[in-house]
């Protein structure tokens, strides 16, 4: 075992420290990403310098979603027009700005124009550091390697659960931009994409490129597949009308739509963000609620792993499949409990349940609502169209998530918390059996197979069954 892990980091080991230094991002924005559940409970004590009213958390953790669409447009024309590397560094920019604003902020403006310019960050951070690690990685480690920055944001996550409720809110904020100096300093030490040094001609500095991430050996077969690859793409572009007009394209889109909308109407970015205030409500005097706030995000790191890296041996449908009966059920007990709550039951001790079933909530919706849309949306569009089809996922997500939150704490505020959970609940029981019949799998198909199955699922699936 040893023997494999020292080959595997000699063969990529240059591949791997440009994937860590390239998704430092990642991490400041699973910091972002959380940052609400811990510090929302800061801005409510009493020796907070910052008013804050009900209307203003939602504002907080909308600001976020909302930079999200402000830096779609970016996100689309930086990544061809400075490249792959620079887009990510003009990402960390605009990421520090946000984070010296919230460092700094005397009232909620501040506050609001840091999440606000930490959205953008995050948009193009997750749309410019995945092409640069496709582009770098060598094909045999392309999937783990494409995995990482989801992982790494899981990690920024678990930070800021486990330093935001014990420090002051510039505390938080200086981890923060010590992520993105250090990525600010480093990344520019690595070289650029080399798909991306073809494609505006300086095809020296590919090769360079190139040599560094394989080690220095001969990297001409592979620099010429290059070239065909990005000669043919150029050939290959699609028109927006392509992705409603064609029937595969349009039933990738509405996958890419169920999936992207399933993720959220679980509730995962309303427990996230409110995940500390939703463990105060359940009132327990046994177990810290801070406490428990940093396993949750651990406990997603380690499902999010184990689902990357089985993936491509079980399946994409069965972990979307098992994440969302898991999920589904966690739900409904959560809703159970707070409504038992809301009718003035003696739940005291019973107040250990909603801990441990949010803890089976992390467990189920990484291992495959979470996860599984990243991997298989980029799949189903073929190449002439796949640039606006992750655009249009990108769009999808975010405005899946604003609304989700939205309609989470709409809810609250009329009705009851039990009823965020029914509602999410339900929702996902009916995506998850949408997505039975009509998600196909994707495991070890090629794309061009992929294209057939959106194209004719039965007849194809019939095949595959012969097979």
């Amino acid at each position: 075992m040893k023997l494999v892990f020292t080959t595997f980091i000699r063969e990529n080991g240059s591949q791997l420290v440009a994937v860590f230094l390239g998704t430092l991002n990642a991490i400041s924005d699973g910091m972002q990403y959380g940052w609400t559940a811990p510090s929302i409970p800061v801005l409510r004590s009493p020796g907070s310098p910052i008013t804050i009213t009900h209307t203003k958390e939602v504002w907080l953790e909308l600001c976020y979603m909302i930079g999200g669409f402000v830096g779609l447009p970016f996100s689309i024309f930086l990544v061809d027009f400075i490249g792959r590397k620079k887009t990510v560094l003009f990402s960390s920019v605009v990421g520090l700005m946000g984070w010296i604003s919230i460092a700094i902020a005397h009232n909620i403006y501040y506050l609001y124009a840091g999440r606000l310019l930490l959205g953008v960050t995050a948009d193009i951070a997750f749309t410019a550091s995945p092409v640069y690690i496709s582009e770098i990685a060598h094909q045999g480690v392309r999937g783990f390697l494409a995995g990482q920055i989801y992982l790494m944001m899981l990690v920024g996550i678990i930070i800021i659960y486990s330093i935001g409720p014990w420090l002051p809110i510039y505390g938080s904020a200086i981890v923060g931009c010590c992520l993105l100096v250090i990525q600010l300093v480093l990344f520019p030490l690595m070289p650029e994409s080399p798909y991306y040094l073809i494609y505006i001609g300086q095809n020296e500095r590919a090769e360079k490129s190139l040599k560094f991430f394989r080690g220095n050996i001969d990297v001409s077969a592979e620099l010429q597949e290059i070239k065909s690859a990005v000669e043919r793409q150029k050939s290959e572009k699609g028109r927006p009308e392509d992705l409603f007009r064609i029937d595969s394209n349009r039933k990738a889109c509405l996958i890419m739509i169920l999936l992207n909308y399933t993720q959220h109407f679980a509730g995962v970015s309303a427990l996230v963000m409110n995940l500390h205030s939703i463990l105060i409500q359940a009132d327990s005097n046994v177990i810290s609620a801070d406490h428990v706030a940093i396993l949750f995000p651990s406990l997603m790191l380690v499902s999010a792993t184990i689902a990357t890296v089985k993936v491509d041996d079980c399946g994409r449908k069965i972990l979307l499949l098992v994440s969302g009966i898991i999920t589904t059920v966690t739900l409904f007990i959560l809703g159970a409990f707070f409504q038992m709550q809301s009718m003035k039951f003696q739940t005291q001790n019973y107040s250990w349940i909603p801990f441990v079933v949010i803890m089976f909530y992390a467990v189920g919706i990484k291992f495959g609502l979470a996860i599984v849309p990243i991997v298989i949306t980029a799949e189903l569009f073929p190449a002439k169209v796949k640039g606006m089809g992750m655009a249009l996922a990108d769009f999808v997500y975010i405005l899946s998530s604003i609304t989700s939150v939205y309609l989470y704490q709409w809810i609250n505020i009329n009705y009851t918390l039990s009823v965020s959970f029914f509602v999410f609940g339900t929702l996902c029981a009916l995506s998850t059996i949408i997505i039975h019949f009509y998600v196909p799998e994707t495991k070890g198909k090629t794309l061009e197979e992929i294209q057939m199955i959106l194209k004719n699922v039965r007849t194809v699936d019939v095949q595959n069954t012969k097979l």
